[in-house]
């Protein structure tokens, strides 16, 4: 009997061993395999070859070069490219810049190339700022997440393009949140840069993929056309496990707030701190006046925030480091915030609708709907938009 137990032991031991083996060895075998569409530079080189190039990029435009990463303006001014302009996004085109904060045009020290800021006054690039310009190509690392809002810069992007008659090319990237569609869809009323198409809050799409979807859909204004090119990634699908190599922006440090950054974001505009201004962003979540508790921390300005939520005042509150991946959007810590609270009238702030995306979210939180009474009103909507998406999918 003792032996029959030890032989049972023994071999669920190296069954686990081997699984675990096994899904390292899938990861690994994913994230080098995957070919990003920078990566694929002959698929894009003859089309931009001896014209004037605008790119829009940021720190996350990198390519691998051997066992190194380099830039991709680096990479294309090596191969003789010639870039007039550079448009940067939110965060800068060095993605040191906070969240929200407002940037401004400059000359970047390494190349001298003149950056436009996408992120200050203007969102979109004017036409001064395309003279000269024959080709735009566009390189971000989107999360896949409706209020990341390089998708916004994308759709402005598009519609310059358009209007003044410019090809853009797209390169591909991989959507680390790809594995699943959730969340309330997008009702118009509550349209802003943190939320422009009728969408949910994770909708499955790679960045080419979603400009697909703005131009099929008629979404540029007086539904005009962007010429647009896509280049694809390789040996990628919507299920590929694929963990990017660098922060895509400041408080998203690692895969583990990346994958909870779509639920944690809807504590944003609330008086809830997600972990700015700690090296735990979107990865933890509390507040001041939280029963005491054994977690606790307290936010600092740091890379990435300045001015944290309750600066340098004692938070308590959950660790969620340690969670499991998740496949949908999580409501529960959300609804244990407002719980915990004691002033329920100050819990949500003014940007709450546009976040969320549906104005009924918070007065079915307060109404105290469970998650999954919550979830069933999202379900047809949904539905829909699987539909819409399915046209313009490029893998499977």
């Amino acid at each position: 009997m003792i032996n029959s137990i030890k032989n049972n032991y023994y071999n669920f031991k190296n069954t686990f061993f081997l699984l675990l083996i096994s899904n390292i060895y899938y990861i690994c075998l994913s994230q080098s395999t995957v070919k990003t569409g920078a990566e694929n530079t002959k698929e894009y080189l003859n089309h931009i070859k001896n014209k004037n190039v605008g790119i829009i990029a940021n720190h996350g435009s990198q390519i691998r070069r051997d066992s190194n990463y380099i830039h991709l303006v680096d990479s294309l001014i090596s191969l003789g490219i010639k870039i007039n302009k550079v448009f940067a996004p939110e965060h800068g085109f060095r993605g040191n810049q906070d969240a929200g904060e407002k940037i401004l045009d400059q000359i970047d020290k390494k190349t001298e190339i003149k950056i436009i800021s996408l992120y200050g006054k203007n969102r979109k690039p004017k036409p001064e700022d395309l003279n000269n310009i024959e080709i735009l190509v566009f390189d971000l690392q989107d999360v896949g997440v409706r209020f990341y809002t390089y998708i916004s810069t994308l759709h402005y992007v598009m519609e310059a393009c358009a209007e003044n008659k410019i090809p853009l090319i797209v390169l591909d990237r991989p959507n680390p949140n790809s594995h699943y569609i959730d969340g309330p869809v997008l009702n118009p009323i509550n349209k802003s840069f943190v939320g422009m198409h009728e969408v949910p809050i994770v909708y499955g799409m790679t960045i080419g993929e979603y400009a697909k979807m703005i131009n099929g859909e008629g979404w540029l204004k007086n539904s005009i056309k962007c010429t647009l090119k896509i280049i694809p990634l390789k040996n990628y699908t919507h299920k590929t496990n694929f963990l990017i190599p660098f922060r895509p922006s400041p408080n998203l440090p690692n895969q583990k707030a990346i994958e909870l950054y779509p639920s944690l974001c809807l504590l944003e505009p609330t008086v809830i701190s997600v972990g700015r201004g700690t090296e735990m962003q979107f990865q933890i979540y509390g507040n001041p006046k939280f029963p005491e508790s054994k977690f606790r921390f307290i936010p600092e300005p740091n890379f990435g925030s300045k001015n944290p939520k309750h600066k340098e005042i004692l938070c308590y509150g959950k660790d969620l480091r340690n969670i499991k991946k998740i496949n949908k959007i999580s409501l529960e810590w959300l609804i244990d915030s407002y719980t915990k609270y004691p002033d329920k009238e100050k819990f949500f702030l003014k940007e709450f609708d546009r976040i969320s995306g549906d104005s009924s979210l918070k007065d079915q939180i307060i109404a105290g709907w469970t998650p999954l009474k919550i979830r069933r009103t999202w379900k047809e909507n949904l539905k829909e938009f699987k539909i819409i998406r399915k046209k313009y999918l490029i893998y499977p």
